[in-house]
């Protein structure tokens, strides 16, 4: 075009004005042409600019299959994975590490979940210091020699550790407030009236937690009752995401025969999450380092 001759003046038009009549760069209009001029199969494959990192993919690839080897949980996604490669000092960009697992088919499976209407709600459910708010629910399971188990949870919604978990062969009121004995006993030294307030319980509206007894309990340790919104499972979404992670990593990957049996698992289970499980609204610290760096004075999130 900048080559064609103007049947008024008889002269060329000239790069600079095809270029700006076109709104192009005049450094494009001259990348674009030389590029025209090498063959198709001599033209060099577009790469990334920028430094390749501390490894190659390959190497890269083969730290990522390690960690999720060693790793003691099941489904955790790319941040969790970039997160544990810079604890071992290896450093690198959390959306390589993303788009390396997509590519090995690496990445957790996930379900698409159902359209939502409107929330009830729309705070915030965690709590800036430990022992604010802790949030408790149920789920069951079955044993191969017992037949369906209850499982009973309480989370800390500042820390997101699992401060208390109990399993029964029935799921009645009075082994709905295990969890929350054992973590009265362990984080307020005793069990006695009013020795817990000022901690908030989050709970649903199921049967168990309604019920007199339990609300009677909570009132004895100076606990106060903060059910979350009908059918807004969000509202106890700490303990919710609790529940999956203990799904996925036990529930749902081993076999118990007995009460007995899984209790002691829950056991394990408890202390492994709640010394190496990372929170990333925490900079991908545990549940124990949190709490220990907010004793410290450190704040919650880096």
């Amino acid at each position: 075009m900048s080559r064609s001759v103007s049947p008024g003046t008889g002269k060329r038009y000239g790069m600079q004005r095809v270029c700006r009549i076109f709104g192009l760069a005049r450094s494009t209009a001259y990348y674009l042409k030389a590029r025209e001029a090498i063959p198709p199969e001599r033209r060099p494959v577009p790469r990334k600019r920028g430094p390749v990192g501390a490894a190659t993919d390959e190497e890269l690839v083969a730290h990522i299959r390690r960690v999720l080897a060693e790793s003691p949980f099941h489904g955790e996604g790319y941040r969790k994975v970039w997160a544990r490669l810079r604890h071992q000092g290896i450093r690198t960009a959390s959306e390589r590490v993303r788009r390396l697992m997509r590519e090995h088919h690496l990445q957790a499976p996930r379900r698409a979940g159902n359209p939502h209407g409107p929330v009830a709600h729309d705070g915030t459910i965690t709590t800036e210091e430990p022992d604010t708010m802790w949030g408790t629910d149920m789920t069951t399971t079955v044993t191969t020699g017992e037949g369906t188990v209850h499982v009973f949870v309480a989370v800390d919604h500042c820390t997101c550790e699992c401060v208390g978990l109990h399993v029964a062969k029935r799921g009645d009121r009075f082994e709905a407030l295990e969890p929350l004995r054992q973590g009265v006993r362990e984080h307020f030294g005793g069990f006695d009236r009013d020795i817990a307030r000022g901690l908030s319980i989050r709970h649903d509206h199921g049967s168990a937690y309604m019920s007199d007894d339990f609300q009677r309990e909570l009132a004895f340790l100076g606990l106060e009752s903060s059910p979350s919104f009908v059918r807004e499972p969000e509202g106890n979404g700490c303990a919710e995401r609790f529940i999956r992670t203990l799904k996925e990593n036990l529930l749902w990957v081993r076999v118990f025969a007995t009460v007995a049996e899984l209790a002691e698992a829950l056991r394990g289970f408890k202390r492994t999450y709640n010394e190496r499980w990372l929170i990333l609204r925490h900079a991908h610290r545990s549940p124990d380092q949190v709490r220990r760096d907010l004793l410290a004075g450190v704040p919650a999130a880096a």
